[in-house]
């Protein structure tokens, strides 16, 4: 397979310490191009990635020829925007999450997807990850007896960081399209559900800024819970509780940087089973599936998947 040349518009420091590292440790990439109006801010991206093109503007690298795809890590209310320029470039494009603001940006998106014959898609990490491939396989083959109840936690604390765009509701902050994606669209990539309906919410608010959800929902069979939150001690996890067994992620969202990612099976007799993944980056197993999928290859996130989870969050918000 060719050599997949990518982008990165803007110098973010999660461009800096995950997905650029990623991109260059990947099989078949290239990180080729950065785009940043503050030339010092790429210098530790040449660390690894030491014959990179540096461009002051977004657009003079959306008009590099060589350039074969996009990663947008800007502030969530630039993700749609720079996505539809990157496919009227011609170039295939990964956006961090939200990919949108709301379900009608995710369905303009789709539309200008379709017609460009364009690979673009959310960067939803998790799904290449094979803790998260084994526990949709228990679930859905059975192994967990009939599935009665879910249950996600991904909290951290960031009430000091005063200027954090996730503090900012006109930049599309707050906890719910920060790690809500996670909490919400885990479940549903697992099971293959959408929720019958939202039980209970509640939301506390921060200048306009959801800072902490627990939401209740209904699913056909099950009934699914989690705390979503940007005021409490830092965890995550998530268990999946079933007639006849209960498999629980210990580092289900940030493997490698909150902990080890492991899948505890428990079954009802008292036996268990423990799986471990302790080298698996999911970011460079994001990178390495997303350009098989640029050949023709199926994504697990595609777009479409992207708005169901988008809109049990316009639910919840709305």
């Amino acid at each position: 397979m060719s050599t997949t040349r990518w982008g990165i518009l803007g110098a973010a420091k999660f461009a800096r310490e995950h997905m650029g590292p990623a991109i260059a440790a990947a099989e078949g990439a290239e990180l080729a191009a950065l785009a940043t109006s503050a030339p010092e801010r790429a210098v530790p991206f040449q660390k690894f990635a030491p014959n990179l093109a540096i461009y002051h503007t977004y657009d003079e690298l959306l008009a590099d020829p060589t350039i074969d795809a996009i990663y947008i890590p800007l502030p969530n209310d630039m993700h749609q925007r720079w996505a539809l320029k990157c496919l009227a470039a011609g170039k295939a494009v990964l956006v961090e999450k939200p990919v949108g603001m709301d379900v009608a940006e995710i369905d303009e998106l789709i539309a200008v997807r379709d017609a460009s014959g364009l690979l673009a898609a959310e960067a939803y990490m998790i799904v290449h990850h094979p803790q998260w491939q084994k526990i949709r396989d228990l679930v859905q083959s059975g192994a967990l007896g009939d599935l009665r109840r879910v249950s996600s936690t991904f909290s951290y604390d960031n009430r000091a960081d005063v200027d954090n765009i996730r503090q900012q509701a006109a930049r599309g902050g707050g906890g719910l399209r920060d790690i809500g994606v996670y909490t919400f669209g885990s479940v549903r990539f697992v099971t293959g559900q959408e929720p019958a309906r939202i039980i209970s919410k509640q939301l506390t608010l921060e200048n306009g800024v959801d800072v902490h959800a627990q939401v209740t929902a209904e699913f056909d069979g099950f009934t699914y819970d989690s705390t979503t939150s940007m005021r409490m001690t830092p965890w995550q996890c998530v268990e999946f509780h079933g007639e006849t067994a209960i498999a629980r992620l210990t580092a289900p969202f940030n493997p490698l940087v909150f902990g080890e990612a492991r899948l505890d099976l428990v079954q009802s007799d008292g036996s268990s089973e423990v799986f471990r993944w302790p080298r698996k980056n999911h970011y460079v197993l994001q990178v390495e599936a997303f350009q098989r999928a640029m050949q023709g290859e199926a994504y697990a996130c595609p777009l479409e998947f992207s708005r169901g989870t988008q809109a049990m969050i316009d639910e919840v918000l709305g």
